[in-house]
């Protein structure tokens, strides 16, 4: 996995990019295989983007109320939350349907605006279990606010 600073061409296609490229190439950057872009409206979370996830967890997770579901909780708490293993997870913080994707190593990060308030949340997952470092965490979080800031 590569950290910040991106290549100038990836910073490039997240500030200027559809939701769905941007997404797609921070998916390629991070060695992901599936992921979603959730935007805050009306007090909830409302999905922009989706890669790769299974056609009936999309229809479940197209609003998703703030502190519910590991992007939930990222709203919420305004830090990431990660999980190792998707489908071995007995925390509760993930809801049972996420496990429909079929990935393992999640992680969901909130996307802050320039002025620090939640702007939305980026979740990104790996087909295999996966501890998620904090340099990883940062990384990704930076490019949510790279996407928050458009």
């Amino acid at each position: 996995m590569s950290c910040l600073p991106f290549p100038a061409d990836l910073e490039s296609t997240l500030k200027s990019a559809s939701f769905e490229e941007a997404l797609q190439q921070i998916l390629t950057h991070f060695g992901c295989q599936a992921g979603t872009w959730h935007v805050l409206r009306e007090g909830a979370l409302h999905l922009s983007a989706s890669c790769h996830i299974p056609p009936p967890v999309v229809a479940l997770v197209q609003t998703v109320p703030i502190g519910k579901g590991i992007a939930g909780l990222a709203a919420e708490r305004l830090e990431p939350v990660s999980l190792c293993n998707l489908q071995t997870d007995t925390s509760g913080q993930a809801r049972p349907a996420a496990k429909g994707t079929g990935m393992e190593g999640a992680l969901a990060v909130p996307a802050l605006n320039g002025a620090g308030q939640l702007f939305g949340v980026l979740g990104i997952a790996k087909a295999q279990a996966h501890d998620w470092t904090d340099a990883e965490k940062a990384a990704v979080t930076a490019a949510a606010a790279l996407l928050a800031a458009r």
